[in-house]
């Protein structure tokens, strides 16, 4: 039986509100906007649904992948023969923790959300994060950050699915961040729950004030008004990504629909009917390009799912 049949009947027989979609394109659900169909994409309303997903979909073949707003994916042209599972769409409350200066967040609350929960709290830590375009899940993964700020310094305990465990807590020191990788960098098969913030205590209307102005340099230097998928490269060591990209001439750059941007080099952008071929030939042009002119070897910061 394929996978897709076995999990179409389980579904039906014990997870009959469960909303599941056929061939669902990937497009629809990544920053990029670029993707072919999953063959199966479900969106979970509670937490106990989507456990029961995962142990299920992992036994039958599914090959599971959770996403939240798909700001870091690039995925493949002829689509995922696999399970996509959207916590963005109901995984998604933010609400007091349980002190006064703590926030938690699901999985598929966006970090603009969680930002500005925490304002109106007064709570200071996370203006870095209002203009990041992900959400609580896929920032824990990869420990992002901005403008000096990175989810390392704001994470008090991390609630984990883990596929021999069980549901487990971490807290933020055995959570093991580093520069773009976590605990889960090495235990890809672990998917965040949800995720607890220690703040501290600050001035709603300065907190307001710093987000609108990181959220304006976002504006100005970024190219924003591009489908992309944020930064395409780590930082490698001892340099600037976009800068060196820049200094190799490569601004402008197009293959099909992707280009990097002549906003900021550090970005690879879909002006319009870009696939992911052209996203990815483009990538190795600039890699194969900066190697050669400078010795540095850049190391994509986009997930490139298959």
């Amino acid at each position: 039986m394929d996978w897709w049949t076995d999990l179409d009947k389980w579904t039906a027989e014990y997870l009959p509100d469960l909303r599941v979609a056929c061939d669902e394109p990937m497009s629809r659900h990544t920053s990029f906007r670029i993707g072919g169909p999953a063959r199966r994409m479900a969106f979970p309303e509670r937490g106990e649904q989507l456990v029961l997903l995962l142990d299920h979909a992992a036994a039958c073949g599914a090959r599971p992948l959770v996403i939240g707003n798909g700001t870091n994916l690039l995925c493949p042209d002829a689509g995922l023969d696999r399970l996509v599972v959207d916590t963005s769409a109901a995984l998604n409350r933010v609400e007091a923790g349980e002190t006064a200066d703590e926030a938690t967040a699901e999985a598929g609350a966006s970090l603009a959300r969680v930002a500005d929960f925490a304002c109106r709290q007064g709570l200071t830590g996370l203006e870095f994060a209002h203009g990041i375009p992900g959400t609580v899940g896929g920032a824990v993964c990869m420990n992002a950050g901005a403008y000096g700020g990175e989810m390392a310094q704001v994470i008090q305990s991390v609630t984990l699915l883990l596929p021999e465990a069980g549901i487990r807590t971490l807290s933020g020191s055995e959570m093991a961040f580093g520069y773009r990788r976590s605990f889960l960098t090495d235990h890809p098969d672990a998917v965040v729950l949800r995720a607890a913030f220690q703040l501290s205590p600050g001035d709603p209307a300065a907190i307001r004030d710093r987000m609108r102005e990181l959220l304006e340099k976002r504006r100005t230097s970024q190219p924003l008004e591009f489908p992309s998928a944020g930064s395409t490269f780590k930082r490698p060591e001892g340099y600037f990504a976009g800068t060196l990209i820049d200094q190799c001439g490569l601004k402008g750059l197009t293959v099909g629909g992707a280009q990097v941007s002549e906003k900021h080099a550090g970005f690879v952008i879909n002006r319009g009917g870009a696939t992911c071929a052209d996203v990815t030939a483009l990538i190795r042009q600039i890699q194969d390009r900066v190697l050669d002119m400078t010795g540095v070897r850049l190391e994509p910061e986009v997930k490139i799912i298959d």
